[in-house]
């Protein structure tokens, strides 16, 4: 109970619970966003390691429920040789992850989350063919990015940009994608050590509110305003991002 109460007196905790809601909003609405929302203000708060834990526990949840409608209808295949490169991407990513100090932690999800924000908004696309090599190489990237920043999802989100599948196949291999990377690198969390008592209950205090918002952005988005959605949770994930650049302290 004192490591509870300890918990939910903890400074900044509010911060991030309001973070935790704005990226399931996001999540609600565009079915991927949650760590570009969520990283640059939580790394304002917690040490990195500690932030990309509250991630990991937040966004494993919240797709639990969507998880064999996305068997169904994404790209199992792909998916699963996305996830072999992840896996060996991964460990070099959290071994980055515990050298980077706070400040060059909260740049890099900063600078990668508007990276990725720039090229949504630009309508960026690879039209070159895109071979299972590639998908391997795409999968070790986030692997990386997810380890080492905890954003395995832009390289994979241009990937799936740059082919000619249906809006909900795109969505439903990202989801699934996303959730089997949370579970590797949770893995690798656990055998290093890492999954320490503290940010742990953080994570779990988190999961109410962001499964809430995750909910009523899903029940808000319409699809026949699916741009103003997009464009909202664009100018949200530009807020979050620009906010957690360390020149503001």
């Amino acid at each position: 109970m004192s490591l509870l109460a300890d918990t939910l007196a903890m400074p900044g905790l509010w911060l991030l619970v309001g973070a935790a809601v704005l990226a399931g909003l996001v999540r609600g609405f565009t079915g991927f966003g949650t760590a570009m929302v969520y990283l640059p203000v939580a790394g304002q708060v917690l040490d990195p390691v500690a932030a990309l834990v509250t991630l990991v526990i937040i966004d494993f949840i919240g797709p639990i429920p969507a998880v064999p409608r996305a068997v169904r209808e994404g790209h199992p295949r792909d998916v699963l040789r996305l996830v072999a490169g992840l896996v060996v991407g991964a460990p070099v990513g959290v071994a980055v992850l515990l050298i980077l100090s706070p400040d060059v932690f909260r740049t890099a999800v900063s600078v990668i989350a508007l990276g990725l924000l720039a090229a949504l908004v630009s309508g960026f696309r690879y039209h070159g063919t895109v071979t299972r090599p590639m998908i391997y190489a795409i999968g070790a990237l986030a692997g990386l990015l997810h380890g080492a920043a905890g954003l395995p999802g832009p390289p994979v989100i241009l990937l799936y940009m740059a082919r000619p599948l249906p809006v909900q196949v795109i969505r439903a291999s990202v989801l699934l994608f996303l959730f089997l990377a949370d579970i590797v690198v949770f893995t690798i969390f656990g055998l290093r050590g890492l999954l320490t008592a503290e940010p742990v209950l953080v994570g779990i205090v988190l999961i109410l509110p962001y499964l809430a918002a995750v909910m009523v952005g899903s029940r808000l988005f319409d699809p026949k305003h699916a741009q103003v959605y997009r464009w909202t949770a664009y100018a949200i994930i530009a807020a979050s991002a620009v906010s957690g650049l360390p020149f503001w302290d």
